[in-house]
């Protein structure tokens, strides 16, 4: 029983983190505080400069994620440059007042217009910014400018050490982690269809089943990601679609499962069917290096025997009953190309990798676009906060421009900066009471404060990724736990925090939704537009690869489609998300179903195409893909011009499924998921309210 609740608890945690790379970044942090306080203790500095080494260690270790170890180091050198800049502006301005404010304000600008640039642009205008607001929180003086270079130096020198010799990333360690979490999340979703029939469907466990095949996708992303660093060419596209695969098979069991939820099941039926899958998660959740793979155990052969059989014998049940066993040959599949098994491949032909653009379009340096909409309403809701900040508190108003700032990192559209702000106040008066707790636990021992300091931060970084509130409440809890240290710590003090919060929070959002504001549903209806060129050239390669025309990577096309869903998901998450009480919400929450569908049928096309495949059924293929092409194109015009008319309307499919006039099954396969991949564009189509018609006779065939 013991062991069992261990298994449990490890691979809960396994999946929450794929490849522990937020616990790698998270220990990283702390590990770089640690070394830049170390560092700098035989200079006999003073508490506040010691504080700053610790700072840029911090900053640098949680902001500085570029994908090479090369890009990083660079990264890190100009964070040096900026960082110094910024604590002298920073030292210059709070000497001559009112200088100190204009200068924040400008400066996020630049932090939030930076956002263009990528990570590394984001990296670099995050460390300016927060060692600005640090400077001014630790009220540094000009004469000190010196050895809080230094101690900048110190600090970033030390994550440098961290990231480059102490905690070092392993390419292979990794991925074999992420194949653990992978494997864990397969775990999971096997369980929540479980308790999903068990009790014959409810809101709460399609919820859930909802929630853990998303995060198996995350997984399978990372596996895609991942494994081209660790393996061949051949092998990582091998590998990529036999992920895709066992995605698409879990995907068909959580279907299949809520279907049969709806019929009327005895109860003996029913407990057969969660005995079985509760058999199958008991083979999955295995480290897949130190034990067999299931197709080695006698219940693997007894699935796929009794799966091939169902059509002949049909009986209630046999839905689930087959997409286990389907599941069970995709996840023996992908396990063996994971293993290097190159023998498995040699019936699979595999797209090749598409040659890297040398023309791939990079963000202009200068232009009025979105981010730069953003950063315009951050200036003028920093200037605001700066105004409100100063009738809160004259002394600590830089905590008010500190939230316009955070609210308006990663927000593009007026809904989005308005649940960030939510969130930021949220966790801020969580923290609040964290924060002071933790403060009167530890009054008086120094190093206690600064063990619950490192505490804090580790959980910061860890959560990140995960909960904003969650986040806020580390940081607040921090700044408490420094009040502390510093010897300035009150109670008055942390409602200040509070109240500094709010007055940011509100200037931020008054902002966005007064200057040149930037409404979600216009940003969706964009990315929308995105995710349709992508779709639209997604099936133009494939019909190019199916046909024999081209030899092209659709594997590669749908994770293009994959980041563009991703896009729509992050843009639209302020409609969907429960602070929104308007009808949009389940309109946005309809728009994300039905985008998130087209790129599951996508993946079902790119797991099976093969280069020739249709190459007898050309023409037939090509006019077949020609109308899907044009609906992808009518609906994106339709949506480009929402007030427009006149668009025309799609056009249905015929009715006579193209797959029964293909004898090979193989064929078959891939024609029918183009037709479902067709039916959902329609879909699509009825929720941005354009029509569509069956096509005029003398168009079949």
């Amino acid at each position: 029983m013991i062991s069992r609740i261990t298994q449990a608890t490890t691979d809960r945690l396994v999946a929450s983190d794929p490849g522990l790379v937020r616990l790698r970044l998270a220990f990283s942090a702390v590990l770089s505080i640690v070394v830049a306080v170390l560092a700098i203790l035989p200079f006999h500095q003073p508490l506040t400069v010691t504080l700053v080494a610790a700072i840029a260690a911090m900053t640098s270790a949680f902001t500085v994620n570029d994908d090479t170890p090369g890009k990083q180091a660079v990264t890190l050198v100009l964070a040096l440059v900026l960082g110094a800049a910024s604590l002298t502006a920073a030292s210059v301005g709070s000497a001559v007042p009112p200088l100190d404010s204009v200068v924040f304000v400008l400066l996020i600008f630049v932090a939030v217009y930076a956002q263009r640039f990528g990570s590394r642009g984001i990296a670099l205008g995050s460390i300016s910014f927060f060692l600005f607001f640090f400077a001014m929180f630790l009220q540094t003086h000009l004469k000190q400018v010196p050895v809080l270079l230094l101690a900048l130096t110190i600090g970033i020198a030390a994550n440098a050490v961290v990231r480059f010799v102490l905690v070092r990333r392993h390419t292979d360690a990794e991925f074999l982690r992420i194949r653990r979490a992978f494997r864990a999340r397969l775990a999971a979703v096997v369980r929540a269809a479980e308790d999903h029939l068990a009790v014959g469907g409810s809101e709460r466990t399609r919820k859930r089943l909802r929630t853990t095949n998303a995060r198996m996708h995350e997984s399978v992303l990372l596996i895609e990601d991942t494994a081209p660093e660790v393996t061949g060419a051949d092998s990582a596209n091998r590998l990529r679609r036999r992920a895709i695969e066992v995605e698409l098979a879990v995907q068909w069991l959580t279907i299949t499962v809520q279907r049969t939820c709806a019929e009327d099941l005895d109860e003996d039926v029913c407990d057969d069917l969660i005995a079985r899958m509760r058999r199958f998660r008991s083979l999955i959740e295995r480290d897949p290096r130190e034990l067999p793979l299931i197709s080695e155990t006698e219940e693997f052969s007894k699935m796929l025997v009794e799966g091939s059989r169902i059509d002949e014998h049909a009986a209630p049940g046999d839905g689930v009953r087959r997409a286990l066993a389907e599941l069970a040959l995709a996840d023996v599949r992908a396990q063996r190309v994971a293993e290097h098994d190159v023998s498995e491949a040699l019936d699979d032909t595999d797209d090749p990798e598409d040659p890297e653009d040398p023309d791939e379009e990079k963000s202009s340096a200068f232009a009025y676009d979105n981010q730069t909409r953003s950063a315009i309403q951050a200036v003028v809701g920093g200037g605001l906060a700066v105004l409100g900040g100063e009738l809160v508190s004259s002394q600590r108003w830089y905590w008010a421009v500190l939230t316009v700032f955070v609210v308006f990192i990663g927000s593009s559209t007026a809904g989005a900066t308005f649940v960030k702000g939510v969130r930021r106040l949220g966790g801020t008066l969580i923290g609040i009471v964290g924060g002071l707790v933790l403060a009167l636990l530890v009054s008086g021992s120094a190093p206690a404060t600064l063990a619950l300091i490192l505490v804090c931060v580790f959980g910061m970084v860890y959560m990140a990724r995960v909960s904003q509130v969650i986040m806020a409440f580390f940081i607040t809890s921090m700044l408490g736990l420094l009040y502390s240290l510093l010897g300035t710590f009150s109670i008055e003090v942390l409602w200040i925090r509070v109240a500094e919060t709010a007055v940011g929070a509100a200037a931020g959002v008054l902002a966005a939704v007064v200057i040149v504001p930037v409404r979600t549903r216009a940003v969706m209806l964009d990315d929308v537009s995105t995710l349709l060129d992508e779709l639209d050239e997604f099936v133009e390669k494939a019909a190019g690869l199916l046909s024999g025309a081209e030899n092209v990577s659709v594997i590669e096309k749908s994770r293009d489609l994959d980041r563009a869903v991703d896009k729509v998901r992050t843009t639209i998450e302020p409609l969907t998300h429960p602070v929104n009480l308007s009808s949009r919400r389940d309109y946005g929450w309809h728009v994300l179903t039905t985008v998130e569908t087209i790129a599951f049928r996508a993946r079902h096309v790119a797991a099976r195409s093969q280069a020739g495949l249709l190459v007898d059924e050309a023409d037939r293929l090509l006019l077949y893909t020609w109308r899907i092409r044009a609906n992808i194109a009518m609906l994106g015009k339709a949506i480009g011009d929402p007030g427009g008319s006149g668009h025309g309307t799609l056009v249905r499919d015929d009715g006579t499924p193209v797959a029964d006039r293909i004898d090979d099954p193989r064929a078959r396969s891939v024609l029918t998921s183009l037709g479902h991949l067709d039916e959902t564009v329609i879909a699509l189509g009825r929720v941005f309210g354009v029509e569509a018609t069956d096509p005029e006779p003398s168009g079949k065939g």
